[in-house]
Parts: structure tokens; C-alpha cells; sequence
């Protein structure tokens, strides 16, 4: 899935400064990604530490993150994927509302696939309802149909528009692909809560925080992921069909310190990493003195693409690549 700063091309450069600046075996030590998004960092950590704990409020990526980072023993799956599609397509929500010919003219995907989308989606809450399915298979294929639907999505990346015409990957069969997790033998917790108040309640060694750097929220941005991961009831407001969503502090310039200091001061965990990029909204001089009140302060960086559905930041910044910042405290 191309996500908005993911870090899927920056973890080895996460894991390798990681490991540096820890300078012990991780596999005795507890991983913590609170703001875990598709959880490509904790799954960069699942095999090599004893648990990952992650989180993200969003309920998409809670989806996600069970099944990549709770699910860790082998399900059965295939005789169920199977099953899925081969399904026919069937109007449902998703095909009238943000569909090619639905009732709302919104074109988030073409008709065959809004509709295999709603067969799909119908089919796997009436085996969970039937617990003809545990919640680990039932996580596991809700995944595949996410990872899945969003390959075809007619848009440029994000949901928070759809393309004027049907783009030819988007014309594409809708097919379900598993979405394969790392088996391990420890077991792994994952949440679905604000990360300011979950701190209050976990504790560990490592804390890797990589929240929204700027006004962008990710509930607006993926609220169709939400709307397919839900399957709710609802009235689509607008010309996207946009729903209700959660709105972060850190993407709000008069929140987003507060917010970012009090998570510092209460996090029970001895190494603090914290990705951020040169242009978010807090300044990272701002970010070494807050951080540097809690223990012992460092700072790596790197250079990386930018994300190219990034098209308001491109015109503002013109250059194809920009700075990660990788902040790092040793509390006291």
C-alpha cells in the first residue's frame, strides 16, 4: 500500500540506528510503534524482539496491524480466499455510493470491483457471524480484501479524491491476495486507542513514534479503508463521501507540542525514537529541547523521496527528496 509517510524504504536505516544505539540483544526487549499506520516498522521488528506492541487510532490500520503484527501462528486460509473470488459482485454500499454508475457519480473504483468489493465484504462478516471463522482468520481476510481493493483504487494514492476517469489499473479484476504475516512464537498486543492516553497504560524498551507531521489526517485521507474495514451505516457527505473521522493533535500547529511533550514525559520506556521529517510542524531544534528535558538526546538523519502523491508539499518544496529525522532519548 503506498502510504503517506510510511516508512517501509527507511527500515533498515530505523533498524540498523536501532540496534546501535540499544547495544543489547533485542530478542529480550519489548518494541513499541504507537503510531503504527500499515505497521511496516513493528513487522521490521516482529521476528528480531520478544513483543511488538502497536497501535494506531485509525480502525483500517487496526485491521492491518492484527493481522501483520497479532496474527504470528499459521490459520487456515486458502479454501476461504478461494471462495471470495470466485464470489459474484453484489450492489451494496460501496457500489452506490463510490462506485462507476453507483447513485453519488463518486468514482473511488469501477463497477465490477465496488460491487466484488460488497460481495466480498458481506461474505466474510456472515462467516464471523456464523464463527465459521476465529478473529484471527477474520482479521487476516479483511486485510487481504483492504491490501487488495486499494491496488485497484481510481485514485492517485490517497482517497482524498478520485480520478475523473477510471484509470486502467483501477479496470482491473478485483482478486484477493493473502496478506501474509511473520510467524513467530511469542504473542504480540495490538490497540486501537489516542496514543496520549494507551502511554499511560504500557510500558516497555524501545518507543518508536512517527505521528503525523503536518495538517494532513489520515482519516480523511484513507476514510474509504475505514468505510470498507467498518461496513457501517452512514450518510457520505460531499462530493468524496467523506465520514466522520478522528481528528490528531499533531496535525494541529497549536496542539501538536503539548501533545508531543506530555507523550515524552509519561512514556515508560527507556529508548525514544521519534521520526520526523525537515517539514513538519515542529521545528527540530524545538524537538531536541523538549526531549533533551528527559534524559540523554541524539540525532541521526537521512535523506529520502518523497512521497510522490504529495502534490500541495511538491509545490511548496520543489525538491524530489527530503530529510528524515530520526530523534533519539535515553531517558533517565
Amino acid at each position: 500500500m503506498n502510504y503517506i509517510g510510511s516508512k517501509h524504504k527507511l527500515g533498515d536505516f530505523i533498524k540498523s540506528t536501532v540496534q546501535q544505539v540499544v547495544s543489547q540483544e533485542l530478542s529480550q526487549l519489548v518494541f513499541c510503534d504507537l503510531f503504527a499506520g500499515t505497521g511496516s516498522v513493528g513487522r521490521n521488528f516482529k521476528t528480531s524482539v520478544k513483543s511488538v506492541i502497536a497501535n494506531d487510532v485509525e480502525y483500517y490500520s487496526y485491521i492491518l496491524l492484527k493481522n501483520y503484527i497479532g496474527n504470528h501462528q499459521n490459520l487456515e486460509s486458502e479454501a476461504f480466499l478461494a471462495e471470495l473470488n470466485e464470489l459474484p459482485g453484489k450492489s451494496g454500499f460501496i457500489a452506490r455510493e463510490y462506485s462507476e454508475n453507483g447513485n453519488a457519480g463518486r468514482l473511488y473504483f469501477s463497477e465490477a470491483n465496488g460491487k466484488k468489493i460488497d460481495a466480498v465484504r458481506q461474505q466474510i462478516e456472515t462467516w464471523k457471524l456464523n464463527n465459521q471463522i476465529g478473529e484471527n482468520q477474520y482479521f487476516f481476510l479483511l486485510a487481504s480484501l483492504l491490501e487488495s481493493a486499494d491496488k485497484v483504487a481510481n485514485t492517485a494514492s490517497v482517497y482524498g479524491a478520485f480520478l475523473k476517469q477510471v484509470k486502467v489499473s483501477a479496470q482491473k479484476e478485483l482478486k484477493l491476495k493473502p496478506a501474509v504475516f511473520q510467524l513467530t512464537n511469542n504473542g504480540h498486543e495490538v490497540f486501537q486507542q489516542d496514543a496520549n492516553k494507551l502511554i499511560t497504560k504500557i510500558e516497555g524498551d524501545i518507543l518508536y513514534l512517527d505521528p503525523p507531521y503536518n495538517g494532513r489526517q489520515y482519516g480523511a485521507n484513507y476514510h474509504i479503508l475505514n468505510t470498507i474495514a467498518k461496513y457501517d451505516i452512514f450518510v457520505p457527505r460531499g462530493k468524496t463521501g467523506l465520514r466522520d473521522y478522528y481528528k490528531s493533535p499533531y496535525c494541529r500547529q497549536g496542539a501538536v507540542r503539548k501533545s508531543f511533550q506530555e507523550l515524552v514525559e509519561r512514556a515508560n520506556f527507556r529508548y525514544i525514537f521519534f521520526s520526523y521529517n525537515n517539514e513538519g510542524l515542529i521545528p527540530a531544534s524545538e524537538i531536541k529541547e523538549i526531549m533533551s528535558r528527559f534524559g540523554k538526546y541524539d540525532l541521526v538523519t537521512k535523506d529520502y523521496q518523497r512521497f510522490k502523491a504529495d502534490k500541495t508539499a511538491s509545490r511548496n518544496h520543489k525538491a524530489n527528496k527530503t530529510k528524515e529525522y530520526l530523534h533519539i532519548l535515553e531517558k533517565k
